[in-house]
């Protein structure tokens, strides 16, 4: 059996480029949900303590906070990779996609969830480089599917468009309820 040196070899925890500030974000963000806790959370007099309103996410809160502790320390005490910021930069392009959702969410009330699940499927299958005809006929079955099946069977309450007051009064009643 082969003898371990160190520790980094017992756990093969080797640090990656942009540890440290994945380290200290995810520090930042837990010290403040703890500290929101009391505000946001209350403790109600003559209810057993496991079945508190604060007692489970404070529990699940200070583990967060003590585990993201020990990354940060582990993130110090290895040693520095190169390509932090490249790593950062990566991370900060895939808001990009978020940003696309945002706008999808603001054109659903204006265009409706149909025309607007189109738009955006075959926007991102653009997006990401798909331009053959067949990928994009797929998109656009996707969207539908989607909107069908939110829609139609499982009745889910979307907005509906503005665009479909445009429509006659037979087609709109049937786009207001199924599109």
């Amino acid at each position: 059996m082969a003898h371990i040196k160190t520790l980094q070899e017992l756990f093969r925890r080797y640090r990656r480029p942009g540890d440290i500030v994945f380290a200290i974000l995810f520090l930042a963000f837990s010290l403040f949900l703890l500290s929101q806790l009391y505000s946001e959370t209350a403790w109600i007099k003559r209810t057993n303590w496991y079945a508190q309103p604060r007692f489970w996410p404070a529990v699940s809160l200070i583990g967060m906070a003590i585990f993201a502790c020990l990354h940060f320390i582990g993130s110090i005490c290895s040693p520095r990779i190169l390509g932090r910021w490249k790593e950062v930069a990566f991370w900060v392009s895939s808001l990009e996609f978020v940003l696309y959702f945002l706008g999808y969410v603001v054109l659903v009330p204006q265009l409706g969830y149909l025309p607007s699940t189109v738009l955006f499927t075959v926007f991102l299958t653009l997006r990401i480089g798909e331009t053959r005809i067949v990928n994009l006929l797929s998109a656009v079955g996707f969207a539908v599917a989607v909107a069908v099946v939110f829609r139609a069977f499982l009745q889910v309450k979307i907005p509906a468009g503005r665009i479909y007051e445009a429509l006659p009064d037979g087609i709109r009643a049937f786009a207001l309820t199924y599109l």
